[in-house]
């Protein structure tokens, strides 16, 4: 009887996630598992950081889906343009025509694109657990996070630094706002906005800026930026 209950209980569920996988996605699930974290006290010339960004169906962390992922890598205080990383993930639906607007994925777009599973390997894999840097980081690590949860079981192991709690800790005399408040203080053209890849490499220039600044504060490694962001928080500045 028990046996047969539980049969039931796994049909009603759906296959958990290990059974989900292919023996080619266990095995680079497991790799990324056993990968060791890149040492934080480096200087920034010696770390590879990566930006991130992500576009979404909507703006509820609980609810909307992750739509799509774009990446940069910064390493020896330069932008590696051969190192940039975008994938639209397979939608079992396509989002509502207002958000298409914004984000400019269209439905086929949305419905052909990579299998979620895939996308989110291809993700980490480029990663490498380097540190994650973001404007307004609580929003993409959120989404990623319960898209790998519900995909593989696993959330983002990384540092995440947030550009929105240390560009006023840098620059305290100014209005600056919004993402695009910043870029328009350095000067940083972006032809397109909303686009995962294309914010991912605007946020990649403004950690350039950030780094540069950082060492008159001596924030001279990636732990040093994560307590200055940790302090901003328990100031409740941002």
């Amino acid at each position: 009887m028990l046996a047969s209950v539980g049969a039931l209980w796994r049909r009603r569920s759906g296959p958990t996630i290990d059974e989900r996988l292919t023996p080619t996605q266990r095995d680079r699930l497991q790799r990324l598992t056993e990968l060791t974290p890149p040492p934080l006290d480096l200087a920034h010339a010696a770390t590879r950081y990566v930006t991130v960004d992500v576009e979404t169906t909507g703006l509820d962390m609980r609810h909307d889906r992750l739509l799509s992922i774009g990446a940069a890598a910064v390493q020896g205080e330069r932008i590696e343009l051969a190192q940039c990383f975008r994938v639209v993930l397979r939608q079992p639906e396509s989002s509502s025509t207002a958000n298409i607007l914004v984000h400019r994925i269209g439905g086929q777009r949305q419905l052909r694109g990579m299998e979620p599973i895939d996308a989110l390997l291809d993700f980490l894999e480029f990663t490498a657990g380097a540190p994650l840097v973001a404007y307004r980081a609580e929003f993409d690590r959120s989404m990623l996070d319960r898209a790998l949860q519900e995909h593989l079981g696993i959330g983002t192991q990384s540092l995440w630094i947030d550009l929105a709690e240390l560009l006023p800790a840098l620059y305290p005399s100014n209005e600056c706002r919004t993402m695009d408040d910043w870029l328009q203080r350095f000067s940083i053209r972006l032809p397109q906005r909303h686009d995962a890849l294309a914010d991912a490499l605007a946020t990649a220039q403004m950690l350039l800026v950030v780094l540069q600044m950082a060492r008159s504060f001596d924030m001279v490694t990636p732990r040093r930026l994560d307590q200055m962001q940790r302090a901003q928080r328990w100031l409740g500045k941002r």
